[in-house]
């Protein structure tokens, strides 16, 4: 089953390229011995990055923008250049990345006081899942916004309570039933392996990055265990979330990856030709295909009015 948009790889690759370089530049023997005389040069150059080039692409990454979001992440960007970069060569700059430091402290507190409002919401918002008909996967982010205003950071809070929701506090839960997506594939084997894979390389990495640099070895022990609970949520999730439909739509969801809620009379027309399934799938579409180790082609191909 396939709904349409477009990719943000492009984005993701050039992120992850900027804070590798960068790493690489201050904590490594290859990035010393680059390094000239006069570092202030250098460091201006790493500070533009993290503070201007990489929330610019976090921006185009997200297809969003506003002035809020725009200072949060340049302070972000002035924090990870505390830890990148070394203090000696940072100290020329101090004053830039302290006020960074300051203004994320700043709106921390403000996010605080949003998050102590949003407290009294919560019960309401428990009351309003457990009476809807609607699986919890749809029902749950629909309560929040019935309730709380669009603030990205208690959406992100609500988010991770979902994921601690389903990870520790839902296996007492039965199934419900309707139509799945794994039952007739290897999903749930494949997630337990790739939590097993993050167990042994959290074993053998972490205790040899340990002894390379402290701060590093807890950022990725924390990293894979939050790595761990995420796989075990998306497990129960992808359980407890069968495909359910009413009168007017249909909800269909891939555990915590990715959920979409479609209206019958949107849908333009439905593809379910063999031979046309079988073509490889655009880039510039979402899917709901449960995928494990072998190949799988959609059942079926939605076409809708407006995406």
């Amino acid at each position: 089953m396939v709904l349409i948009e477009k990719g943000k790889t492009v984005w993701i690759l050039m992120l992850g390229l900027i804070l590798c370089c960068n790493f690489t530049l201050y904590n490594t023997n290859v990035g010393n011995g680059i390094l000239p005389a006069d570092t202030n040069g250098v460091v201006l150059g790493s500070l533009l990055d993290l503070v201007i080039l990489l929330p610019i692409l976090f921006m185009l990454y997200q297809r969003k923008f506003t002035i809020k979001m725009a200072i949060l992440l340049a302070a972000t960007g002035c924090i990870f250049a505390r830890f990148l970069i070394p203090d000696d060569l940072l100290e020329p700059f101090a004053a830039v990345t302290w006020a960074g430091i300051a203004i994320e402290a700043a709106l921390i507190i403000f996010e605080v006081l949003l998050i102590v409002m949003f407290a009294r919401y919560v019960p309401k918002i428990i009351r309003t899942v457990s009476s809807s008909e609607l699986p919890v996967m749809f029902s749950f982010p629909q309560a929040v916004n019935l309730y709380v205003k669009k603030n990205p950071i208690i959406h992100l809070i609500c988010l991770e309570a979902f994921t601690f929701y389903y990870a520790f506090l839902s296996w007492k839960k039965t199934p419900p039933p309707g139509m799945t997506l794994y039952k007739n594939s290897s999903y749930i084997a494949f997630q337990l392996m790739m939590i097993h894979a993050i167990v042994i390389e959290t074993l053998g990495i972490h205790l040899w990055l340990h002894g390379k640099s402290t701060i590093l070895s807890l950022i990725l022990l924390v990293l894979n265990i939050y790595s761990v609970v995420y796989f075990l949520a998306n497990i129960q999730a992808i359980r407890l979330n069968p495909i359910y439909m009413n009168e007017r739509t249909l909800f269909i969801s891939v555990g915590l990856v990715k959920r979409a809620e479609v209206q019958f009379d949107n849908i333009e027309s439905i593809i379910e030709d063999p031979q046309i399934l079988k073509k490889k799938i655009p880039k510039d579409t979402i899917d709901f295909i449960v995928r494990d180790f072998a190949k799988v082609d959609p059942d079926m191909i939605l076409h809708l009015k407006n995406q």
